[in-house]
C-alpha cells in the first residue's frame, strides 16, 4: 500500500514552482504526489515527472471530462469521439509524468444533469468509449480509474455498484474505479461496507473527510474503512484529497465557501497520519 497527496489543494496545473510543497509531503513521509492533469501538453509532464521523481516521489495523474463538445455519453459520434481523443490525452500525459495509474470524474462533465435517471444506452455508450481508452492505455502500461462523484455534481454514476458493474462492461483488466469516502458518504448507506463487494473493481483510493477539509476532523469512520480495505487484501494507493479557498475557480466547482482548515500543513500531516496509523491498527 502507497501513500499519496493530490496537489489539487495548492493548484490544478503543477509546475516547478510547486516543487517546494512536493519536497515537503516526500519529508512528511508520502510516497507520491496525484498530479493534475488539465492543461499542458506530455513535454511539460515529463519535465515535471523527472522532477518529482528526483525528489524520490511517485506520480500519479487525475483529471476530468471537461464539457465543450467532449462527452462520453453523448448520443452525438463526434462528441464521442472528443471525448476519446481527450482520455487519450490524459493518458498520454500521464505516461509522460512516469505514472501508471490515471483516475477521475473522466464518465462525463460536472454539473450537466439530464433530469432522468442514466439511461441503458447512454451507460453502453459509456462503457464503449472507455473500452477504447483502456485498451489505448494498457499500450502504455497505465490503469484507469474512473470516479463515481455524488448525486449533486453528476448523474451517470454515483454508486460503488455502479461503478463496478460499469467495470464489468468495460471488461478490460486495467480498467477499474476510484473508491472515494467523501462521495461515499453521500451515497452509501455503508461508506466502508461498499468496499468487499467491490474490491475486485477498486484500481484507486481516495481519502477525503465529509469537510473534504483535514482528513480524520469530521464524521467518517476511517478506521472502519481501513480495516475493509485491510481485510480485502487492497494493495493500491491511498491518496488525501482535499480542497481549500486557495484557487477561486476550483473552489467554486467544489462548493468550498469557508475556510476548512488553518493551514496545509495540517491537512497533509494528520492526513498521513491518519493513513500510516489507521492502516497499521487495522
Amino acid at each position: 500500500m502507497k501513500l499519496g497527496f493530490n496537489l489539487l489543494l495548492w493548484t490544478t496545473h503543477p509546475t516547478d514552482a510547486h516543487l517546494p510543497q512536493m519536497q515537503r509531503l516526500q519529508e512528511t513521509g508520502y510516497d507520491g504526489v496525484e498530479v493534475p492533469i488539465f492543461t499542458g501538453d506530455p513535454a511539460h509532464f515529463r519535465a515535471l515527472g523527472a522532477r518529482i521523481a528526483d525528489l524520490g516521489l511517485q506520480a500519479t495523474g487525475v483529471g476530468v471530462m471537461p464539457g465543450g463538445g467532449k462527452s462520453c455519453i453523448s448520443a452525438d459520434p463526434a462528441q464521442r469521439v472528443a471525448a476519446l481523443d481527450h482520455l487519450k490525452w490524459l493518458i498520454d500525459c500521464t505516461h509522460a509524468l512516469g505514472g501508471t495509474l490515471c483516475s477521475g470524474p473522466f464518465h462525463q462533465p460536472l454539473g450537466e444533469f439530464s433530469g432522468q435517471p442514466p439511461q441503458p444506452e447512454e451507460l453502453t455508450r459509456l462503457a464503449e468509449t472507455h473500452k477504447a481508452a483502456a485498451q489505448y492505455a494498457a499500450t502504455a502500461g497505465i490503469t484507469l480509474a474512473v470516479e463515481p462523484l455524488n448525486r449533486f455534481e453528476c448523474y451517470i454514476l454515483n454508486t460503488a455498484a455502479a461503478a463496478a458493474e460499469l467495470t464489468a462492461q468495460v471488461g478490460e483488466p486495467n480498467y477499474g474505479y476510484l473508491y472515494d469516502t467523501f462521495h461515499s458518504n453521500i451515497e452509501e448507506v455503508s461508506v466502508a461496507g461498499v468496499i468487499a463487494p467491490t474490491i475486485h473493481a477498486i484500481k484507486h483510493v481516495h481519502i477525503s473527510d465529509n469537510t473534504r477539509g483535514v482528513p480524520g476532523a469530521g464524521h467518517i469512520d476511517f478506521q472502519a474503512v481501513f480495516r475493509a480495505l485491510r481485510q480485502a487484501n487492497y494493495d493500491g494507493w491511498m491518496t488525501v484529497e482535499a480542497f481549500g479557498q486557495a484557487l477561486p475557480d476550483l473552489a467554486a466547482a467544489t462548493k468550498i465557501w469557508r475556510p476548512l482548515f488553518d493551514s496545509p500543513e495540517d491537512v497533509y500531516e494528520r492526513g498521513y497520519r491518519l493513513m500510516r496509523d489507521g492502516w497499521d491498527a487495522a
